[in-house]
């Protein structure tokens, strides 16, 4: 049913829930699973162990820091992975605007679904601008799902 499955991830509780039930429908339909991470000031903060809001609030990270923290959020997301069953994942760093991104890693790879976290680190806009959940949903031109 579903030959590839692309998960957006941030490191948040609810894209990890994702990722693993990602996994599990792999396991099921013997899916092809690619992660894609794009890295945000807030996420990079987190995955540095910031305070929130702290380390962006004072400098912005260098594209030495974002590619750290990139690389740190997929190696979690690859331990994920493992721990579900799925230890070939493939993983990506997306750039730009995080829903675009993800809809065209997923588009470049033919997926047949993209799993979603609801609500991830995003910022205070997406609640005026509408989380990249909701964007991926409605532009996306294959099966979307999101995880709590």
């Amino acid at each position: 049913m579903f030959k590839t499955i692309t998960v957006g991830f941030d490191g948040s509780r609810p894209s990890e829930n994702a990722l693993r039930l990602a996994c599990d429908m792999a396991s099921k339909y013997d899916s092809d699973v690619h992660v894609l991470h794009t890295p945000k000031p807030e996420t990079v903060a987190f995955a540095m162990g910031a305070v929130a809001g702290y380390h962006v609030a004072t400098t912005m990270p260098s594209s030495e820091d974002v590619a750290k923290s990139a690389q740190k959020l997929l190696d979690q997301a690859k331990e994920i992975a493992a721990d579900s069953g799925q230890p070939n994942i493939v993983t990506e760093v997306g750039d730009g605007d995080a829903a675009e991104s993800l809809l065209e890693h997923a588009k470049a790879v033919n997926s047949d679904l993209i799993v979603t976290g609801r609500r991830g680190l995003g910022n205070l806009s997406a609640l005026v601008l509408g989380s990249t959940s909701q964007r991926v949903g409605r532009m996306a031109s294959c099966a979307h799902m999101t995880v709590m």
